[in-house]
């Protein structure tokens, strides 16, 4: 089933711009996806993250299971229904949840047994149960069970966590079809693995892609490596990765590692950065991130950044986000949560029109440039 249409790849390096017809949405890419957990993203409305422009979140499938249950959210007709959320959804598979447990849980052949860490009480999740949860949450992309391999792994490691999740794929795929199929409304992508080896990244990107799915994810970046470690397994993997299909960098990033990335050809993001942040009182910026805590700030009578249009910069202070952050008030997380979910939004646009305008390599360098005075890096 193919889903997403290329419309131009840069001239000048690998970024794409496309589009993904999914059954809740039209979403345009290279595509950010803002995170909610528990079928919310964290201090927004879904009122607000329209608002701002997003058509595709991610739900978690490990922290939905286990509460508020997806037999019960089936029975509401599907997590679009149970949150009241028109666009677009993802599930991951909660595999980095169950393999971040690390004492709390016990990997086999079969799948996983771990101990929820609300209760104590022992789950099994198989990618064949796994496939039944996320054909009850009902998204429209939902994720293969795989193995997260940490970092670091020797390659004997790296490479059997490989075969494995290669083997789950194969259930997840038979699984998958006994539920329905693309045709149920939940679209599955694989999961690209080998750690930060080049011969396994090229085993797994050509297993994956050897399975008709509608999209491909890359997986086991974002766990512990440097920056430069994560640029380098893109770069061990993208080419092996079919072209035809949209590509997703799970669990990434900052600013400068969209840009980073979209410039070596990924298309879908996911992270809990700029929201997570946000309620600590970081707030990005048309000249970088800055920390709203910083006694700098609390007699600006301007907003936090001159040059955003959002409607928080539009109507506050610097000095009252400050107010607000200080006092621990929950507005101060509303606010700083939406400024940054506007400037994600705002950078994806210009990503992508960047691309279509054959310029994106000079925008990159623009942002750069900009972001060079981020406070938080001094």
């Amino acid at each position: 089933m193919s889903i997403f249409t290329l419309h131009k790849t840069a001239s000048d390096c690998a970024a794409r711009r496309g589009t993904l017809q999914l059954p809740h949405a039209t979403v345009e890419t290279p595509v950010f996806m803002p995170v909610g957990t528990h079928g919310t993203v964290k201090a927004m409305t879904f009122e607000d993250i329209t608002e701002l422009g997003y058509r595709l979140i991610l739900g978690n499938t490990f922290h939905l299971y286990l509460r508020p249950g997806s037999g019960r959210i089936a029975n509401f007709g599907g997590l679009h229904r149970f949150i009241g959320w028109d666009g677009a959804m993802l599930t991951d598979s909660g595999g980095y949840q169950v393999f971040s447990l690390k004492d709390l849980r016990k990997i086999t052949e079969e799948g996983v047994r771990f101990q929820s860490p609300l209760d104590g009480s022992y789950h099994d999740f198989t990618p064949e149960n796994v496939m039944r949860i996320e054909h009850e949450l009902g998204a429209d992309i939902i994720m293969a069970f795989d193995e997260c391999p940490p970092y670091p792994a020797t390659w004997e490691y790296a490479h059997d966590s490989m075969l494995r999740t290669h083997r789950w794929m194969e259930r997840c795929v038979a699984e998958h079809e006994r539920l329905g199929g693309d045709a149920s409304g939940s679209l599955l992508f694989g999961i690209v693995q080998g750690g930060v080896y080049e011969d396994l990244r090229q085993q797994s990107a050509e297993f994956m892609g050897s399975i008709p799915t509608p999209g491909i994810a890359i997986g086991g970046v974002s766990v512990g490596e440097p920056p430069e470690e994560m640029r380098r397994v893109l770069d061990l993997t993208m080419p092996y990765l079919p072209s035809d299909r949209p590509r997703y960098l799970m669990g990434v990033g900052t600013p400068t590692d969209l840009l980073d990335s979209v410039m070596r050809g990924v298309d879908m993001f996911d992270c809990v950065l700029p929201t997570r942040i946000a309620r600590n009182g970081t707030l990005y910026t048309s000249q970088g991130r800055v920390n709203i805590a910083n006694a700098k700030w609390a007699n600006e009578a301007g907003p936090i950044d001159p040059a955003c249009a959002c409607r928080v910069c539009r109507r506050h202070s610097a000095a009252y986000l400050r107010h607000l952050h200080q006092c621990n008030e929950i507005l101060g997380a509303q606010l700083a949560t939406y400024h940054n979910l506007h400037f994600y939004a705002r950078l994806m646009e210009g990503i992508r029109s960047a691309i279509e305008t054959d310029s994106f390599l000079t925008f990159r360098a623009q942002c750069l440039a900009n972001w060079s005075t981020d406070e938080e890096k001094k």
